[in-house]
């Protein structure tokens, strides 16, 4: 009897496509992605590569030797410097960082090489400076000082790039200076960044789960009905996305005046650009939970389904963890998904404080991939209009 109840229970796991996929696909999907996420992503194993730049305006023998250095270390991936062509070096690395362009920078001011050989803790100015922005990669700036510290103890130990991986760093021999030139001055800025990415994901959760309404609609036969009338199957899916977009626009609005009236999510000044994100976003989110409704044939299915794509989309964008984190490919992977784009927007909106008009790649984007989701839904619908 015991057998009989075990394989009773089998048969139907194997009927179950919502348990099947819970059971086994899901988590062997997200074993995969956080095993390239955190396996795979660096040089010679690791997957703590820092991106930055390296500004030398001392142009020393010290300075060259330095900057090599950098340059094959395992866990850095120098980047080319920006065009200084308008203004300074200094400056226009600083608007690279502050845009996005550039996670993190060295610079190398000049009298680098004086001050080093002359003993860089006594110098009257730093010796290094690092520009980094904490919302790209809040790592950086350790990952970098102790990489310069290990350099500053290998070129005194022997002046070859190579000994930079073996040096240990037993004191102090440079004055480094940090910049954070994004967060110095925002007040627990991170709660609008966690929002956003729990918001979005769970965007997808709602509006894939509401839009299985038109499921249940076919089941008890009001879908019938419907199509009998002058509505359409055009006019009742844009309908449903009016609805689903507006569900999804109060969802994430309510998540941010919460995280602002209990944690001091810095909503006020970001008004405008937060409303024209949570809209373009709401609107994709509606088109594509009314892909995965036109596509499954039954509400198990849709669980299933939704479950993965939603979870796997969050993985990749970005919602689930930070996608600067990821391995280079990783990330830009994650710009198929929906959230990468919408998460980006939020960026810009509440950490690099820019206008609404910089918004434009976001939206773009995300208004464009909301109607090809809604055609897309709307030929997978046409099997309903058989009836």
């Amino acid at each position: 009897m015991i057998l009989s109840v075990a394989r009773t229970h089998l048969a139907r796991l194997r009927r179950d496509s919502a348990g099947f996929v819970l059971s086994f696909v899901v988590p062997i999907v997200f074993f995969s992605i956080f095993t390239v996420v955190f396996g795979g992503g660096g040089r010679s194993g690791s997957s703590m590569v820092v991106r930055l730049a390296v500004v030398d305006q001392d142009q020393s023998e010290m300075s060259r030797r330095y900057a090599e250095a950098l340059g094959k270390h395992r866990n850095l991936s120098i980047l080319p410097a920006p065009d200084a062509s308008q203004g300074g070096a200094l400056a226009a690395t600083e608007q690279a960082i502050r845009k996005g362009a550039l996670p993190a920078a060295i610079v190398f001011p000049q009298g680098f090489g004086a001050q080093t050989l002359a003993g860089g803790d006594s110098a009257p100015s730093p010796s290094v400076v690092l520009l980094v922005d904490s919302a790209s990669n809040p790592f950086a700036a350790p990952v970098l000082s102790r990489v310069l510290e290990q350099i500053a103890v290998a070129q005194r130990l022997q002046p070859e790039p190579a000994a930079v991986a073996t040096a240990q760093v037993e004191e102090k021999l440079l004055k480094i200076e940090t910049r954070d030139l994004l967060g110095a001055g925002k007040e627990n800025p991170w709660i609008a960044l966690s929002a956003a990415g729990l918001g979005v994901m769970f965007l997808f959760f709602t509006t894939s789960t509401a839009g299985g309404a038109i499921i249940d609609e076919a089941d008890n036969g009001t879908l019938e009905r419907i199509l009998c009338t002058r509505v359409g199957m055009t006019r009742l899916l844009m309908g449903k996305m009016v609805y689903l977009s507006g569900l999804a626009t109060v969802q994430l609005s309510v998540m941010f005046i919460w995280g602002a009236l209990f944690f001091g999510l810095p909503l006020r000044g970001h008004v405008t650009g937060f409303l024209v994100m949570t809209v373009v976003t709401s609107l994709a989110a509606s088109a594509f939970g009314l892909v995965l409704a036109a596509a499954c044939r039954t509400r198990t299915q849709l669980t299933a389904i939704s479950n993965l794509a939603v979870l796997v989309m969050s993985a990749l964008g970005g919602s689930l963890y930070p996608r600067f984190l990821m391995p280079e490919f990783i990330q830009k992977l994650g710009l198929l998904t929906l959230n990468a784009w919408a998460l980006d927007g939020f960026v810009k909106v509440f950490w690099r404080d820019e206008s609404v008009l910089m918004l434009w790649p976001q939206v773009l984007v995300l208004t464009c991939a909301a109607a090809m989701l809604l055609f897309v839904a709307r030929r997978l619908a046409t099997r309903w209009e058989a009836f």
